[in-house]
């Protein structure tokens, strides 16, 4: 809204961005001739340069089809020129300089990654996954180019608490990259990836939506021809661990092998409890237990109350010791139970670092080790020496 400086009564505001239900508004920078939005359409992060006048805007084309962007620190408000942050699945993090008069970028920074890197061997792909209900699903995916298809394939999701998978750079991606994976993220409903309606029909009663729009992307991806059901992989951790223990509790045949990083799987122990700090401050996410309602729907996904006499895929599940967020006690619990009832000879490994929090270990060597070992579990399934 715009309204004078003398005049602030909402009488006198005037509206400069409408709403748009299939928008969501993130952020904006100031500068004396333009307005810049930040927006999320489609999936995808959108720079929208517009200028006082209102004619003649326009969106940043970044020239790839899934991609993440964010405006930078701009600390002078007169000057044309935007800076901007830049990475996508094949380009790793970098920075520009944008003149928004004459539309011309300039690069400042890149990080360097070692080893040969080159991102014109690489492929990036962006489709969409018709959901059993009609919701049209985002998916973003990149590989190498010229594997044989279909392909061993990773695919991670998250979809809670309105927090968008955006398609970033990876230099740890490259080793399964190089190996003939395919990496998929499945922008499932519980982010904001299409909106703050994303969100909505994703969480509390509706929180189903983002266990089935895993599965629908999953089986579309294994339709297209991307990947077998004999390689094909499935990672979340936190919220997204949960979204794994649904899943396999829900289609414990679709993948050959899950890792589930410091899973949220005990949802009604934990969110009956409100003496644990966060508990109470989740009811907005998942809904209030002690409300009968939201208590059986809780109940009917909770990974650990759904366990079943099933064979389950080969399950890698990590845990950290001093974990506030996810306590160590929740993933233990699970495996235990996934022992006993489990059938079949598939594995069945817990990892507990007894060292680490929610985040995982800290320095980036320690993080490495555990990259490697997770990467290690998924080529071994995969047939790779």
């Amino acid at each position: 809204m715009r309204t004078p400086v003398a005049k602030p009564g909402r009488d006198n505001w005037q509206e400069v961005i409408p709403h748009r239900a299939d928008v969501l508004l993130e952020d904006f920078e100031f500068f004396r001739d333009y307005l810049v939005l930040t927006e999320r359409k489609d999936g995808l992060v959108q720079l929208r340069v517009r200028p006082w006048s209102g004619t003649n805007e326009y969106y940043l084309d970044f020239g790839e089809p899934a991609y993440f962007a964010y405006v930078s620190t701009n600390r002078e408000f007169d000057t044309p020129v935007l800076r901007y942050g830049y990475t996508s699945l094949t380009t790793p993090s970098s920075t520009y300089d944008y003149d928004m008069r004459t539309r011309q970028k300039t690069l400042l920074k890149r990080d360097q990654i070692l080893g040969g890197f080159d991102p014109a061997n690489y492929v990036t792909e962006r489709l969409y996954t018709t959901a059993r209900d009609g919701a049209r699903v985002p998916v973003s995916l990149v590989h190498r180019k010229g594997i044989v298809r279909p392909a061993p394939l990773l695919l991670t999701g998250y979809g809670s608490y309105g927090s968008s998978s955006d398609p970033t750079f990876s230099s740890d991606r490259l080793s399964l990259l190089d190996r003939g994976f395919v990496f998929a993220i499945a922008h499932i409903r519980g982010g904001s990836e299409m909106g703050r309606a994303w969100y909505e029909t994703g969480r509390q009663l509706q929180k189903k939506n983002t266990f089935t729009d895993f599965v629908d992307v999953a089986d579309d991806l294994v339709r297209r021809g991307y990947a077998s059901p004999d390689r094909l992989f499935a990672r979340g951790a936190s919220a997204g661990g949960l979204l794994m223990g649904a899943v396999v509790n829900m289609r414990p045949e679709l993948f050959k092998g899950v890792i589930a990083g410091v899973p949220y799987v005990d949802v009604i122990t934990t969110m009956m409890d409100s003496t644990i700090p966060l508990t109470t401050g989740e009811y907005d996410e998942w809904g209030n237990p002690h409300d009968s309602t939201f208590y059986r729907y809780m109940l009917s996904y909770s990974p650990y109350d759904n366990v079943a006499r099933v064979t389950y895929p080969n399950l890698l599940i990590t845990a950290g010791l001093y974990d506030t967020q996810v306590l160590y006690v929740e993933p233990a619990k699970w495996t235990a139970k996934l022992r006993a009832m489990k059938t079949g000879n598939n594995r069945l490994i817990l990892r507990t670092n007894m060292e680490a929090g929610h985040g995982g270990a800290s320095g980036r060597y320690k993080r490495w080790r555990d990259v490697a070992f997770e990467y290690a579990f998924l080529l071994d399934l995969a047939r790779f020496s």
